[in-house]
């Protein structure tokens, strides 16, 4: 890391982001890097560690403006994140004056747009239900789990760049996550783990939504998982609408399920601080 390296922190939806800059070729940073950033006791604090790259030769003929990596807190790099993409978007589409622009992920470019002031649009997927892509350890009925954890049954998983099981309860406010959700999460089912996400239908066109995040958290706000929680509940004929507003503790995203199994989100960002990183080595 530089001795003084400039970032600036984010929300989507009190989603926090530590974002970096390095399209200079500074060295990428480690893992304890890292963990030390995103934590709340001596560094930053975010959710997850944002990192602007060049966008890579394929990304190029793409027509791709920039590439994001993203990193949960425990260091570990994720495939995507659909908050994170908004602010990240956001960011570009000031710095280039333009009012669309692609972003590189790993699973591709992203198309993104202003929606607003301080919104975003952005268009994931496509969303997958083969159980190889997940990946899950054998062939299961995706739509269907076959893992129960308390009031958590009948699940379905999901892939949108990283891996999801949702369950639809009638309350939402009776499930513990904190008790129920690691269980699925760290079932052997997932080798590399699960974003747990429980809904409510509130009705045709509406979900309220929470998410037990990898590595283990709670989270105010998870854009992939109203992204596949709306999917879900659409395959499962539990909404009639292709436009369904998600209802999630940190917000509202607006999520609109189109061809091909790709989806539209839309929602807020906003700036928290920026300042400066000091390497502690």
């Amino acid at each position: 890391m530089p001795e003084q390296w400039p970032f600036i922190k984010m929300h989507g939806l009190e989603n926090y982001f530590v974002i970096l800059d390095r399209r200079d070729g500074s060295k990428p940073l480690d893992t304890e890097e890292i963990v030390r950033i995103c934590s709340t006791s001596v560094g930053v604090g975010g959710e997850q560690l944002l990192t602007i790259e060049r966008a890579s030769d394929e990304g190029l003929r793409s027509g791709a403006y920039a590439a994001m990596r993203i990193f949960n807190i425990d260091g570990r790099e994720v495939g995507a994140c659909g908050n994170a993409t908004r602010c990240m978007a956001y960011l570009l589409l000031e710095e280039s004056g333009r009012d669309e622009v692609l972003l590189e992920l790993a699973g591709g470019v992203v198309h993104c747009r202003r929606a607003g002031s301080m919104e975003v649009s952005i268009t994931l997927g496509p969303i997958s239900m083969d159980w190889r892509k997940i990946p899950l350890l054998r062939e299961v009925d995706t739509l269907h789990l076959p893992i129960e954890s308390g009031p958590l049954s009948d699940g379905a998983a999901l892939y949108i760049g990283n891996p999801h099981a949702i369950f639809f309860v009638n309350q939402l406010d009776s499930v513990d996550m904190g008790r129920y959700a690691p269980a699925v999460q760290n079932a052997d089912l997932f080798p590399e783990g699960a974003n747990v996400g429980v809904a409510q239908v509130l009705d045709g066109q509406t979900l309220r939504l929470v998410v037990w995040e990898r590595p283990g958290k709670l989270t105010r706000a998870c854009g992939t998982g109203a992204c596949v929680a709306s999917y879900a509940a659409l395959k499962r004929g539990l909404v009639t609408s292709k436009k369904i507003a998600v209802h999630l503790p940190g917000g509202k995203l607006d999520i609109e399920l189109l061809q091909g199994d790709t989806v539209r989100m839309t929602g807020p960002v906003a700036f928290c601080c920026h300042g400066f990183l000091s390497s502690c080595k």
